[in-house]
């Protein structure tokens, strides 16, 4: 295996991390042990990854992506420490049994952003409206 693959199999790795703490970090928002302020401080980084928009647009050379590389893994670092190692660990498991038995819907992950996109239409609609 040459460099080049083991950088990109790095790379997939990572991407793979990322998407179970993220899908474990979702469900340690449902789970009922889980802090209040570790609830929020979750709710904000799933918020932030499953969100089509960022606060530097990816269109912007380098520096649209550089939030996606820095600012989304501050938010999942800063969102586990305040998540009981147990609790982060069982939803951890639970995550993983469900990818690898396929089960996750990807439209699933689309509900709090449909539902948040569906709020700011409705304020929007009634500031102007008003």
């Amino acid at each position: 295996m040459n460099g080049m693959e083991q950088k990109e199999m790095n790379l997939k790795e990572r991407a793979k991390k990322l998407k179970l703490n993220i899908y474990a970090i979702y469900l340690s928002i449902k789970d009922k042990d889980t802090p209040v302020l570790a609830k929020i401080l979750a709710g904000i980084t799933v918020a932030y990854a499953l969100s089509p928009i960022d606060l530097i647009p990816d269109f912007i050379p380098v520096l649209g992506y550089l939030d996606d590389l820095i600012l989304l893994p501050i938010l999942i670092t800063l969102t586990l420490k305040f998540i009981p190692k147990e609790i982060f660990e069982r939803n951890s498991e639970k995550a993983k049994n469900i990818m690898l038995n396929a089960k996750m819907k990807k439209w699933y992950f689309a509900i709090p952003i449909i539902l948040i996109w569906m709020v700011f239409f409705a304020l929007l609609i009634w500031l102007i409206f008003k």
